[in-house]
Parts: structure tokens; sequence; C-alpha cells
């Protein structure tokens, strides 16, 4: 099969367009062929070589999955060759006791479809039965891979993780990345004010379309004083925030007194400054979130088959085009989610 793996780690360069083996699925194992690929932060991690994620060379990238099912091990039932599905992108044990409480993204074998195994940057992948889900109708192939991460992710940290209520507001940092998209239309869901950070008048305006209730530009102020004067001076119940240093301090003043920052990730560094006395003073809270469960997948799945959460896609490359893919990702000019279709 094609496929674009990196044989070393380094620049968007090592990315490589090659013949690998097909992979053969085990007894528990459907082989699906990809239709979809969506990108996430987490392939530029890997691909740069992220102390934090152990992977072997070469490397086959791509978390998010939608295909068609091809085959499958000995063992599996229910499925048949040809049907549409999607691929769970948090992989876990099912057997440890935070997987049998219902906490299965606290797996103590947690891992993330390519990074912990190989990914979707290909024809074919192969995933354990319990990891597939039917493909909701409606949905193209680039709109079903485009969902699985950064929904999931979302729903965790407001849902589960800072329990945003109807009639509460939140602030949503970089609305036009794939997790901010995500958010703003979970947080109109559960009925909160939405603001969020863009860094274009375009993006500002497909923001709004997809729900959010004011939009500020973070290039031209400063987005703590703009939530301040949005709020009357109270600042948001909750901030979502996925972006580290540049962002974290403002974030924290932006929040009122008793607020929730709930944080998914880092995509502008590991570290950030932090007064602790501003956090006991208001009474601050803040959450970390990893990934979701494969109960809140479900959930988000039949929200998005029902129509009323809606993945948005920016743009869809040919699988050979990956590294061009991964460069317009770098470049912070995308609205929603990069697609490669093989």
């Amino acid at each position: 099969m094609q496929a674009v793996v990196f044989r070393t780690h380094g620049g968007p360069e090592v990315l490589e367009y090659a013949e690998v083996p097909t992979p053969v699925p085990s007894a528990d194992e459907l082989l699906v062929r990809v239709k979809a690929c969506s990108l996430n932060h987490l392939d530029i991690w890997i691909r740069q070589g992220n102390p934090a994620y152990k992977i072997q060379l070469p490397h086959i990238s791509g978390c998010d999955v939608a295909g068609i099912v091809e085959g499958m091990g000995s063992a599996v039932t229910g499925w048949k060759a040809g049907d549409a599905v999607v691929l769970s992108p948090g992989l876990s044990c099912g057997q440890c006791p935070p997987c049998r409480s219902g906490v299965d993204n606290r797996c103590v074998s947690f891992g993330i479809r390519g990074a912990a195994t190989n990914g979707g940057y290909a024809e074919y992948v192969t995933a354990k039965v319990g990891d597939v889900l039917r493909m909701p109708s409606g949905l193209s192939f680039e709109q079903a891979a485009a969902y699985p991460l950064v929904f999931l992710t979302a729903w965790h940290m407001l849902v589960t993780r800072a329990k945003l209520q109807s009639g509460e507001s939140v602030l949503v940092h970089a609305g036009g990345s794939g997790i901010g998209h995500a958010a703003i239309q979970i947080a109109k869901h559960l009925g909160a004010s939405v603001y969020t950070t863009v860094g274009s008048e375009e993006k500002a305006q497909k923001a709004k379309k997809l729900g959010a209730d004011a939009v500020i530009n973070y290039r031209q102020k400063p987005f703590e004083d703009e939530i301040k004067a949005l709020t009357q001076g109270n600042g948001v119940n909750v901030v979502f925030e996925h972006i580290g240093p540049e962002t974290f301090p403002g974030s924290l003043k932006a929040l009122a007194r008793g607020g929730c920052l709930v944080l998914c990730g880092a995509t502008g560094g590991p570290s950030a400054p932090l007064d602790l006395r501003y956090v006991y003073s208001r009474e601050l809270v803040i959450l970390g979130a990893m990934m979701g469960t494969r109960a809140e997948l479900g959930a988000v799945t039949a929200l998005i088959a029902q129509g009323r959460l809606k993945p948005v896609v920016d743009t869809v490359f040919p699988l050979q085009e990956a590294r061009a893919a991964q460069e317009r990702m770098l470049s912070r000019s995308v609205f929603g989610k990069l697609v490669l279709a093989p």
C-alpha cells in the first residue's frame, strides 16, 4: 500500500510518500480502507520528535480515520466488508481499573492512534473491533474524519471536566482551530454564552456563523480586556485553553471569581507563568483534560448524526501532499480541519 512515512525526526521535509506493507488484521481486528484522515497538532509533535511520545521509526501518523471495512479477523462479528466506519483515536486496554470504571482515557496503557500505533496517513489501517464506530449517515468521509479527536476532547473538557451549564459564559481560544470550532458548537449546544478569539476578520465571520456571541481579534487588542468589557467587568465562568504561555496569564485574568480554566494542550509551548496568589485569592480552578472516554465519543457521534454538531473541513489534500497539509496547519490560516484523502 501507499503511505506517508517519516524515517527520522525533523521538519515537514522528512515526510515521504512510499510503498509499505499492507497491515494484516489480528483475530479481533478489522482492516479498514482509509477514505479520509484528518490532521492534528499531534502529528506535528510526533514528526518533530517530542520525547513524550515513544514511537518506532519508520512511522505513519494520523489519529482520525474514516473509511470502509475491507476485511476482518476470525473473531470479529457484527461487521461486514463495505461498512462505513470511524475509528476511535484513543486506545485503551479495557481491563485495568480505570477502563472497567468507564474512564478509559485514564487507562494505564492509554495511547493515541497514530502515536502508539501507525495511523491513517495510509491506504489501509487496522483497528480493534472495540475501537470502531459506525459512521454517522449524512456525512462525507472527509467530514467524518474531521470530528473524533477534537469534538471528543472539547466535549470532555466542557461537559465532563468544567461542567459548563446553560446560562454560563465561556471563552474559547482560537475559534478557527480544529478543537476551537468544536468547542464553540458544544458550548452553544449547552446553552452558554460563547466568546472566542481569532486572528482575522475572515475567521471572525466564520466563528459567528458557528454560534459565537462575540469574537475578539487577538492581534488587535488584549483578549482579557475585551472579555472584561463584554462581561461588565465580571469575567467568564470557563476558559477553554489549549495554547499555553502566550495566552495562559490572560486566561486567568479573564475568569470570573470562582471560575474554571480547563486545559487540553499547549500548542505554544509547555511552560507558562502562574501567579499562585491570583489563583487562590479568586478561588479559581485549573483542570487538565486528556481526550475523552469511549462513552463520550458515542455521545458526540450521536449529536453529529442528528446534525446538532457539524465538523468543518477547511481543505482536503491528496495523501501524497501530506507535507503541504502540515505546512498549511503551521501557517495558522486554517478554519476547521485539514484532511488527507488517499
